[in-house]
């Protein structure tokens, strides 16, 4: 009998945010988080599986280093740059009551 192999999680986790319904629950899940950082990251994860950040960044009508910087550990983006990316992703952002 063969050893069922293990997928990576970061492997998992970029194919299933393919998908828009899972894109935008795990942005929702970062978001809820309230941690600026985890934004980023799942903001960056989004871009791997979108393509890559050079894909995004002419999808964004953004600069390809400005994105990098602004979706990095220190970034920190503009309601417009965010605006921008969330359309490349076909998201948008909403706001809600508790």
């Amino acid at each position: 009998m063969r050893k069922k192999k293990s997928i990576a999680y970061q492997k998992y986790l970029v194919e299933s945010l393919k998908d828009s319904k899972e894109a935008a629950a795990y942005l929702d899940a970062a978001l809820e988080d309230s941690d600026p950082q985890l934004l980023l990251l799942a903001l960056r994860n989004l871009a791997e599986a979108k393509g890559g950040m050079a894909k995004v960044a002419r999808a964004a009508k953004l600069n390809r280093v400005t994105l990098y910087r602004t979706l990095s550990r220190r970034g920190n983006p503009t309601i417009d740059s965010l605006s921008k990316l969330l359309d490349a992703f076909n998201l948008r952002l909403a706001i809600h009551t508790k």
